[in-house]
């Protein structure tokens, strides 16, 4: 019961309240603009998932660096060691994101949203924990 009480206590955070707010916010934009460019485009599939990708960790970053983490720095050199940060975890969660597509929908023949969804889930975990631990830590 004391462990429940950690994690209810973790995720209750403001610092966690927000990054699951914008955590939304940018699953709303990777999945309506895979949706656009799948759906209505009729874009490949792992081309539409990329470009998705791209728009969402535009977004991504900047509600990371200015609401979430509240990096305070806007001074060239630490916003670029932030922004390569941001992109490099994201390029290994987008790694993630299509070997998962693809083996789930490809391989195992689920439904592209099902999948979708899915692999947005195990991404949010991926990216709080990079955001938290490498690129917007404090100074101690």
């Amino acid at each position: 019961m004391e462990r429940l009480k950690k994690i209810v206590r973790f995720l209750t955070t403001p610092e966690m309240l927000l990054y699951i707010f914008f955590g939304v916010l940018t699953t709303v934009v990777n999945i309506l603009s895979f949706g656009l460019l799948r759906d209505v485009l009729r874009w490949q599939l792992l081309t539409a998932n990329t470009l998705a990708w791209v728009l969402s960790v535009a977004f991504a970053f900047l509600t990371n660096k200015v609401f979430v983490f509240r990096s305070k720095s806007f001074a060239a050199k630490q916003v670029l060691r932030e922004l390569t940060s941001f992109v490099g975890a994201r390029l290994f969660s987008l790694a993630v994101d299509t070997a998962g597509m693809w083996l789930l929908v490809d391989v195992l023949t689920w439904n592209d949203w099902l999948a979708k969804i899915l692999m947005n889930v195990i991404v949010v975990v991926i990216n709080y924990v990079f955001s938290k631990l490498f690129i917007f830590r404090r100074p101690q």
